[in-house]
């Protein structure tokens, strides 16, 4: 649509295009000559087409700081278009409709991916509004998602203390996860963990590593503090056990004299999801290990508390510094010394 001129336009390239903007809202113009100049003056809401509006819309996103924002809404206004039609006015899809096709086209992808194409239709729909050429949001009935946990990022300092010291959690689960993080020690390795194992004056016990090896662990003045109340003067039987006695018949070395059964990993695990929001107990001692790092703790250190047998596992897992491996590997092997 033409319309007379007026004011000077300010001009700036993207995609090799000419983008044309003046006071008022402007759509994208598309010149096939370079340095040929068309100016549009602001269409009324009869006259403009989604695809009209989808350029108008990401006209607005100009900065070099909104680069990225608008290559990745404009690949997501580019597919509503070609759902919907170029040519077809925006006040003319209906909410319904929409919703249906967003669900089938976003329904199955992470509730990231969801969030933001969902987020570009609302955006430029509110700019549309704005401009008079939509009465109504057609993505109005659908809602944004909550991301899914991240199982595999490390808590935070204050999110572990918080954990650690709630007072509405009961005696064993506050050891059992004292313990783990200041072992920095697999929950398998402590759940198998029998009262004859531990060294409750020196603060450690014996474990058997993944893949069988007999290692060490040593723990702290929490975990010191609570396995005396836990135990109640228990000589023998697992460590951990459950509130009940076990109402199937079991090997004896998985009771306590009371009859009582270990804790399973799958009921550890489901107390600790439900207390955290969501989280694991892989995620505390990948914690533990992550807040080592960040102190300074060394790799061979690392690696001892840990358990690992290859450095390249615990770099991926406690964040330990490109540099910090390569002191460690020179240490073990000459050949790698500078």
């Amino acid at each position: 649509m033409r319309g007379s001129q007026g004011p000077a336009a300010s001009t700036f390239p993207q995609d090799g295009q000419r983008v044309i903007r003046d006071n008022a809202a402007l759509s994208l113009i598309a010149s096939p000559v370079v340095g040929t100049v068309r100016r549009i003056v602001p269409a009324a809401a009869g006259d403009i087409t989604l695809g009209r509006a989808a350029d108008a819309y990401l006209a607005t996103l100009g900065g070099a700081e909104q680069a990225s924002t608008r290559r990745v809404y404009g690949r997501i206004l580019r597919t509503v278009a070609g759902e919907f039609g170029r040519d077809t006015a925006p006040d003319e899809i209906g909410a319904e409709r929409f919703a249906e096709w967003f669900g089938q086209r976003w329904g199955e992808r992470a509730p990231s991916t969801w969030n933001v194409s969902l987020d570009a239709v609302r955006s430029a729909a509110a700019y549309w509004q704005r401009q008079g050429w939509l009465a109504a949001d057609p993505s109005r009935l659908l809602v944004r998602r909550r991301p899914r946990p991240d199982r595999s990022r490390a808590l935070s300092r204050a999110e572990v203390e918080q954990l650690l010291t709630r007072e509405d959690l009961g005696l064993r689960e506050r050891a059992l996860w004292r313990m783990l993080y200041e072992t920095a020690a697999r929950s398998a390795e402590v759940l198998r963990l029998d009262v004859g194992d531990l060294d409750m004056p020196n603060r450690k016990a014996r474990v058997r590593r993944k893949g069988g090896a007999v290692d060490v662990i040593v723990w702290q003045t929490g975990t010191a503090r609570l396995l005396p109340r836990l135990l109640k003067g228990r000589t023998s039987g697992p460590v951990f056990v459950t509130e009940r006695k076990a109402r199937v018949q079991l090997p004896a070395a998985d009771l306590d004299p009371s009859g009582r059964a270990r804790l399973s990993y799958q009921q550890a695990e489901a107390l600790f999801s439900a207390a955290s929001g969501g989280a694991t107990l892989h995620q505390l001692r990948h914690s533990a290990l992550t807040h080592d790092a960040e102190d300074g703790t060394g790799t061979p250190m690392l690696m001892a508390r840990s358990g690992h047998t290859s450095v390249r596992s615990l770099a991926g897992y406690a964040r330990v510094s490109a540099e910090a491996l390569q002191r460690h590997q020179a240490q073990r092997d000459p050949a790698r010394r500078p």
